[in-house]
């Protein structure tokens, strides 16, 4: 059990829960591989934000490249190129970002100093997202893309979402709690409309929501506790 060593234990009742329901829906549904890898992968790399971890990045990697790939097979445009052409390589970024900025005080030094946006921050950031959302919902209207304005709206809402996580902002996690609700939305609409045995995603995407929720009020706390520390 050393990899769940300074675990929660919710994280760890979290994680295994939904790895065992990813499990029985590849076996029972015959749900893909890929969806399988994808889902898990996912579930690692949030679990590991939500502690501070930079060892996020690593299963996002992985995650992100092939979560891209399946949903290219749905027509979710947006989608695969939000993966392929912002998140995979940004985890790279965050690599580099998170280890110029870690604190002194978490395990194996791998916990990062956090932030909190200012309302002037908060303010600009919802007039950018609202003006992108429009022009992206209508270019993907254009590519021909189905379910376009949720498909731009979790794009638009992520991209934001994951430049406040570069830069180690707690608000990031409200974001992430509006991304993972549109993309379960999403999500749930394309395997009605075009079939598919891609049931992982759903429970990746409801994975991830809960985590949102339990990231932001960890991220409250390892700020509080930063503070208190660096006193």
């Amino acid at each position: 059990m050393g990899i769940f060593k300074n675990w929660s234990r919710f994280e760890i009742i979290w994680l295994l829960t939904f790895t065992l329901v990813n499990i029985y829906l590849f076996f029972a549904w015959e749900d893909s591989l890929i969806g399988l890898i994808s889902s898990i992968t996912g579930m690692l790399c949030v679990v590991l934000v939500a502690k501070g971890k930079i060892s996020n990045y690593y299963f996002g990697i992985i995650q992100t490249g092939t979560y891209a790939y399946i949903a290219y097979g749905y027509g979710l445009y947006g989608e695969v190129m939000l993966n392929a052409l912002f998140y995979f390589p940004v985890q790279f970024i965050g690599i580099y970002l998170w280890k110029k900025n870690k604190t002194d005080y978490g395990v194996k030094g791998e916990d990062v100093i956090v932030k909190s946006l200012t309302k002037k921050g908060w303010l600009y950031t919802i007039l950018l997202m609202l003006i992108l959302i429009v022009g992206y919902g209508f270019f993907l209207k254009f590519l021909g893309g189905k379910i376009v304005w949720t498909d731009s709206a979790t794009n638009v809402l992520s991209i934001a979402a994951q430049i406040l996580m570069l830069k180690r902002y707690t608000e990031q996690w409200l974001l992430w709690i509006s991304v993972n609700i549109l993309s379960i939305f999403l999500w749930v609409t394309a395997l009605i409309t075009q079939g598919g045995n891609d049931f992982s995603m759903l429970v990746m995407w409801s994975a991830f929501l809960v985590n949102s929720v339990y990231g932001y009020i960890n991220w409250r706390k390892l700020s509080i506790k930063q503070v208190q520390e660096a006193a």
